[in-house]
């Protein structure tokens, strides 16, 4: 097995240190880009021979749609500001409509106004998504008791007891699930919606709580600017802007190239990388791993087996999107940006997005098309995924026909699977984030990063590559350990 330095200096006598990274998903690449920034030499890993992990594109009928994530957080500044800078200030669109429904009951009705993570301000705002008694239960909450939080809660647990469950059935659940493909009754309040964890330690009603809040965040920032962005030609175009600008500012990526190991090395880090056959290692003076979970799992058992554990332990959930064209003149969709479902209703889907509806360039491609998103899968509900692809489109069109009316045949359609593509929150998991982080801290020369620590959406998993790169060229005494958690999840 030989070694490959690159021909980089050490980096322990001033020169450049030799910063690998380890995955090619957004948090990976922008580790790199912010490396290159404070001078490191980079290295860039990906196993696979595709960049961008959950940011994806693809032509559905010609027309070029999103098959990963479509949309990102404008309000946290992050992702947004890795597109400007990677070249793509000019593509940034928001969304044309932001108008969802909720196909609950039988029937799509508008997604209810001035809720925080479906907790409502007004119980009134949820009449017909809820039930009379739904809605006269969430006014008890004015004179219950103050519930006791802890360290952390579900976020089920938390709201039902304030509000009642069909709040958590009929709203919560496919709210979070949007974000997590979880179950409400096990994410973390604290992790996932950490404004309303410090409000149930702040006051005793939650829906006070909740007008709390929106007050406070009118005061902060009382703009009009739109809460997502997209991308025109897709959100998954970001990641091969950002490969390009780090290949601009002289770093290196190796696709195709699967890190099988892990050591430390007097000075820094031994990678091996290759097949069994011929192994081949990289050395540096720091590591960065921005993979999912197992993998940084596997990777660290045998330097940090604690930290290891811990990340063994986070589950994922599995998810599939059925993306489909239909001829604009059959296919009289209704109006706005497309409708959640929540899992109580028993349907297939968990929600659907109305493309061409919501995103201008996707309707500018090809007026005679309208495209449709669709998805199926929940975290420990994913037997739904082991059905093939033809009874998969012909269960989201059945459940399509039934919500909308619209009985057409397809144009073109197309499944894609994400297989434990989303890390769960569940309670506890900043602490077990926080256990990891100390573990990783204490190893000179390496960090770690993505969406199974702070936050699952492209602004925290950028937050979370610029604090890596920080962390991992950031000078300390031997022996002084800093404290790797930023302490914030949720989008």
């Amino acid at each position: 097995m030989r070694a490959e330095t690159d021909g980089n200096p050490a980096g322990a006598d001033g020169t450049s240190p030799r910063v690998v990274v380890v995955g090619g998903g957004v948090a990976g690449l922008t580790a790199a880009l912010r490396l290159l920034d404070a001078g490191a030499a980079v290295t860039l890993l990906e196993a696979s021979e595709r960049l961008g992990g959950k940011l994806r594109t693809g032509d559905i009928g010609g027309v070029r749609v999103d098959l990963g994530a479509e949309s990102m957080l404008a309000r946290r500044p992050e992702a947004v500001a890795l597109a400007r800078e990677a070249g793509l200030a000019g593509a940034l669109q928001p969304p044309a409509t932001a108008s969802a429904a909720l196909w609950t009951r039988d029937a799509l009705r508008p997604m209810p106004k001035g809720h925080v993570m479906g907790v409502p301000a007004d119980p009134a705002s949820l009449a017909g998504v809820l039930s009379e008694e739904g809605v006269a239960r969430i006014a008890e909450d004015r004179t219950l008791p103050r519930t006791e939080v802890g360290e952390d809660i579900a976020v089920g647990e938390y709201v039902a007891a304030r509000v009642g469950r069909e709040v958590v059935d009929r709203l919560v659940e496919p709210l979070l699930g949007g974000v997590y493909a979880g179950n409400a009754y096990r994410i973390s309040l604290r992790a996932a919606v950490p404004q309303l964890f410090a409000a149930a330690r702040e006051h005793t009603s939650l829906t006070e709580g909740v007008r709390a809040i929106q007050a406070r965040t009118a005061a902060a920032d009382p703009r009009t600017d739109p809460v997502f962005m997209g991308i025109d030609g897709g959100v998954g175009r970001l990641p091969q802007a950002v490969a390009d600008t780090v290949r601009a500012r002289g770093g290196r990526i190796r696709t195709g190239t699967p890190v099988t190991g892990l050591a430390r090395i007097p000075g820094g880090w031994r990678l091996t990388t290759g097949t069994p056959a011929a192994p081949e290692a990289l050395d540096a003076d720091a590591v960065v791993l921005a993979v999912p979970a197992p993998q940084a799992a596997r990777l660290l058992a045998a330097e940090l087996p604690a930290a290891a554990a811990d990340l063994a332990e986070i589950e994922y959930a599995s998810m599939a999107l059925m993306t489909f064209a239909f001829r604009a003149g059959e296919a009289a969709l209704p109006q706005g940006s497309g409708f959640l479902v929540p899992p109580v209703d028993g349907r297939t889907v968990k929600a659907a997005t109305f493309a061409g509806r919501k995103w201008r360039w996707i309707a500018e491609q090809e007026p005679g098309l309208q495209i449709v998103r669709t998805s199926v899968g929940r975290h420990r509900e994913e037997e739904m995924l082991g059905r093939d692809d033809a009874e998969l489109l012909d269960l989201a069109r059945r459940d399509l026909r039934t919500a909308t009316g619209v009985a057409a045949e397809p144009v073109d359609a197309h499944v894609t699977r994400w297989d434990q593509g989303l890390p769960q929150y569940p309670v506890g998991h900043l602490a077990r984030v926080a256990r990891v982080r100390d573990q990783v801290a204490g190893a000179r020369g390496l960090a770690v990063c993505g969406a199974a620590y702070d936050g699952v959406g492209i602004p925290a998993c950028v937050a979370s590559a610029t604090e890596a790169a920080r962390q991992v060229l950031a000078p300390r005494p031997e022996g002084d350990p800093a404290s790797g958690s930023s302490g914030h999840a949720g989008e």
